[in-house]
């Protein structure tokens, strides 16, 4: 599950080691003066690669929530990977995968929890920051963390910059992280 480019690097690397059986994404959205409807990085990825969309308006309430549940069900996956989805998950679908939802996150948690983690660190000054995964809970980017990588921040490096070596990173931590859960060396960090 997820939306922008940097879930959509993530995508790529996932579908380079395991099995997608379905991605889900923001729907399409009009986009400037024509509002001509646009696409999601991680649905035109999926698509060019025949990986089957879902692109429910909630997952929580109506229409959409229940046949969001449906294919989620009927899919039975393993584990649910989450970058930028932009949608905060409801208990039944944390608690439908084996391996539960683990969601990949652009900061060195518990610092900068929430939205635009990047740009936050950026405005903070920080020094460095990173990506974490962790296994998700009801709260919002408050569970246990299952692994991190710290990244520099040096003082020449650009928001768009930082958020392309994030994503490399995250690309890379997250198939580590799957690895672990599957074979049982997966720590969790309070």
């Amino acid at each position: 599950m997820g939306t922008p480019e940097f879930a959509a690097k993530n995508l790529a690397a996932l579908v380079g080691e395991f099995e997608v059986a379905a991605v889900f994404t923001q729907p399409d959205k009009p986009k400037n003066r024509g509002k001509k409807l646009e696409t999601t990085p991680v649905k035109d990825f999926a698509l060019e690669r025949n990986i089957p969309v879902y692109q429910p308006r909630s997952l929580r309430k109506g229409e959409d929530a229940e046949a969001a549940m449906e294919a989620l069900r009927e899919i039975n996956p393993d584990v649910i990977v989450v970058t930028a989805y932009g949608q905060i998950l409801p208990k039944s679908v944390l608690e439908l995968p084996k391996y539960g939802c683990v969601n990949v996150h652009a900061s060195l948690l518990p610092r900068f929890r929430g939205a635009a983690p990047i740009q936050r660190c950026i405005e903070a000054g920080d020094e460095k920051t990173g990506i974490c995964t962790m296994q998700m809970d009801e709260g919002l980017d408050t569970g246990d963390v299952l692994m991190r990588a710290e990244v520099e921040i040096t003082s020449e490096m650009t928001g768009s910059e930082l958020t392309e070596v994030l994503a490399e990173c995250g690309a890379k931590l997250i198939c580590e992280t799957l690895h672990a859960l599957e074979n049982g060396t997966a720590r969790r960090e309070k």
